[in-house]
């Protein structure tokens, strides 16, 4: 792989590599930690990517699984609990976005990824092409979401 092509590639998709590994932890060093995961499997992969589907539809889809696969291990791990909140600001709109990234960290990580791509307004088409499943089963999983975090708490 030519190493030109690979930091075009990762500078043309910086922002949505990191906005998944953020999506997964708040923890900067942790972020760090999967952003550099992501890029290590985006280099071993490209060799075999075939172009059935775009570029970014393919640097989601391994920024998702590498995100959801160090969350698997993370909760088999031996839980540390961090209260450091990264959200200062006592304006009505962060308290808004502390909840709603409080409430998307409870989701499995399938509908974290699901929710994801949707606020990255992406189509249920492409969504399916990234996770797996038809867009017509992405529509059905994303009012289940909805649902479910109308019906969180607001602790």
């Amino acid at each position: 792989m030519d190493q030109k092509l690979f930091e075009n590639l990762v500078r043309e998709n910086r922002s949505t590599i990191y906005t998944v590994c953020y999506m997964f932890s708040k923890d900067a060093n942790e972020v760090a930690d999967l952003f550099q995961e992501v890029l290590i499997n985006i280099w071993k992969g490209i060799d075999r990517f075939e172009g059935r589907s775009n570029v970014k539809t393919w640097i989601y889809r391994i920024s998702l699984n590498t995100c959801i696969s160090f969350d698997r291990k993370r909760k088999k791990a031996t839980k540390l609990e961090m209260s450091a909140n990264f959200f200062t600001e006592t304006d009505n709109d962060s308290r808004q976005v502390e909840l709603l990234h409080k409430r998307i960290s409870i989701l499995q990580p399938f509908d974290r990824a699901i929710v994801l791509l949707w606020l990255e307004s992406i189509s249920y088409d492409e969504i399916g092409a990234i996770v797996g499943i038809s867009a017509k089963n992405v529509a059905v999983r994303l009012t289940r979401i909805r649902e479910q975090l109308k019906n969180m708490s607001n602790d």
